[in-house]
């Protein structure tokens, strides 16, 4: 069972969008930042929460439901070798690292993080973002 302030907390995210706040959305928002913090999630791990929290979901949905929050600009998509998508609930510009013996993705420190320079984009088009992954490995 999800609390009702983490309940809350999701509802107040969700109002920051267009998303038509279904009870699924709002279940799985709960558990995305109902504690306050943010989280780095496959779409595995969400259902994995929310089965072990008795919300009736199916991954399908949760797939689905973290695209629509993709979409609306709650979150953002980073993908780690071009197949494995995490689901970050900070939007704000940022470096990870991936944990290759975990599988896990974390924030990287912004402030140590320079980029010089960047490519020129090809004629008629504009950098749109940059992705930083940092990948990491126990020694």
């Amino acid at each position: 069972m999800i609390k009702s302030e983490a309940i809350d907390r999701g509802k107040d995210w969700l109002g920051g969008s267009d998303l038509r706040p279904t009870r699924q959305r709002i279940a799985l928002a709960a558990l995305l930042v109902g504690d306050g913090q943010n989280r780095h999630v496959t779409a595995e791990s969400l259902f994995a929460a929310a089965k072990e929290r008795g919300e009736p979901v199916s991954l399908a949905t949760v797939y689905n439901t973290l695209k629509a929050f993709c979409d609306a600009g709650l979150m953002q998509e980073v993908t780690v070798d071009g197949s494995k998508s995490y689901f970050d609930t900070n939007t704000h510009d940022h470096p990870h690292f991936f944990w290759e013996d975990d599988h896990a993705l974390t924030d990287a420190p912004s402030d140590e993080l320079q980029i010089v320079r960047v490519p020129e984009p090809p004629e008629g088009t504009e950098i749109a973002s940059v992705e930083v992954v940092i990948r990491l490995r126990r020694k």
